[in-house]
């Protein structure tokens, strides 16, 4: 089974607005509304590729009560910590004319030390139930940044596989706890190794650093594309991927997708490069509906003959 934890869960409203304009009155001709945080989506998309999955974090206030029950409508098992502060929500106005995304995203409850506690408790007792779990999301007030860490060392101590997915300091102190899969977006693994990636190369230097520093693997995305450096043994396998070729939909949570295709694949024992290949395949799946972590399984399986993924050796860098 795989285990989410969502630090700062939210209820995700994504509006369509053709020739979006600041300033200006719109009217959407659209809009999704679903529970999010980057660790609900990946249990989202795990739930429809038939991977047994629980979602758990924090949740506090009519907000949560709404994402809770909407986690429930999916048919997605889930035991939140309640928290004395609200939940909040995140909106995304996609013009689709551009495929531009503007977010305005609240910034979650404050979170105290005891109800941190309390997300331990919940992690060992969801934790015997696991055999993955993915720490994925922005970290709320009040939580220290090393929150990230020390829940990775918790699991890891409980034997479970740890794969994290954040942001900034969060991000490079959970490195830093030896998570077994890291997933950063490329703006993410530049502020971690400290200075912008202008060829692939330094992508690929990058994602060794980012092992160096403690990662068992890395997995660097970004536009419709990623680097790898992935453990094998005592050594490493580095692979090149893009994408499938599709009429993008919506950008938002096409990596959200991509990380839970790979626990999913990870977890039927399949290879490191199979794990890839379907988890880009995910991803492409998620560019084609509105809504992060929603895909339909008929197309993950339509885009895998397309996925571009190459091994790439240390004499060809």
């Amino acid at each position: 089974m795989i285990l989410t934890v969502t630090l700062n869960p939210a209820l995700d409203r994504t509006m369509i607005v053709p020739n979006f304009q600041p300033g200006l009155r719109h009217r959407a001709t659209d809009t999704v509304m679903q529970p999010g945080g980057k660790g609900i989506n990946v249990a989202r998309t795990a739930k429809t590729l038939g991977r047994p999955v629980i979602a758990t974090g924090f949740i506090g206030g009519r907000k949560g009560d709404q994402i809770v029950a909407d986690i429930n409508d999916e048919g997605i098992l889930c035991d939140f910590v309640r928290v004395r502060g609200e939940s909040r929500i995140s909106t995304a106005v996609i013009d689709p004319d551009t495929n531009v995304v503007t977010e305005i995203n609240e910034q979650g409850p404050e979170i105290t030390p005891e109800e941190l506690d309390m997300l331990h408790e919940k992690l060992e007792y969801l934790g015997k139930s696991a055999d993955l779990v993915v720490f994925a999301g922005s970290v709320p007030p009040g939580l220290p940044d090393d929150c990230y860490g020390t829940l990775i060392s918790h699991a890891a101590d409980l034997g479970l596989v740890t794969m994290l997915y954040t942001y900034a300091d969060p991000l490079r102190l959970g490195i830093k706890a030896r998570p077994d899969y890291v997933f950063p977006k490329l703006v993410e693994a530049e502020k971690v190794i400290g200075y912008e990636f202008a060829e692939v190369e330094d992508r690929i230097k990058a994602a060794h650093t980012i092992r160096a520093m403690g990662a068992g693997s890395a997995v660097i995305t970004y536009r419709y594309g990623c680097v790898a450096v992935m453990a094998d043994g005592e050594e490493s396998r580095t692979y090149i991927g893009e994408l499938p070729d599709v009429d993008v939909v919506s950008p938002l949570g096409w990596d959200d997708s991509l990380a839970a295709g790979f626990a999913v694949r990870l977890l039927e024992g399949a290879s490191t490069a199979d794990c890839l290949r379907y988890a880009m395949a995910c991803g492409a799946a998620d560019l084609v509906k509105y809504g992060a972590g929603m895909l339909w399984s008929a197309d993950v399986e339509r885009l895998l003959p397309e996925v571009v993924l190459e091994e790439v050796t240390a004499v060809e860098l």
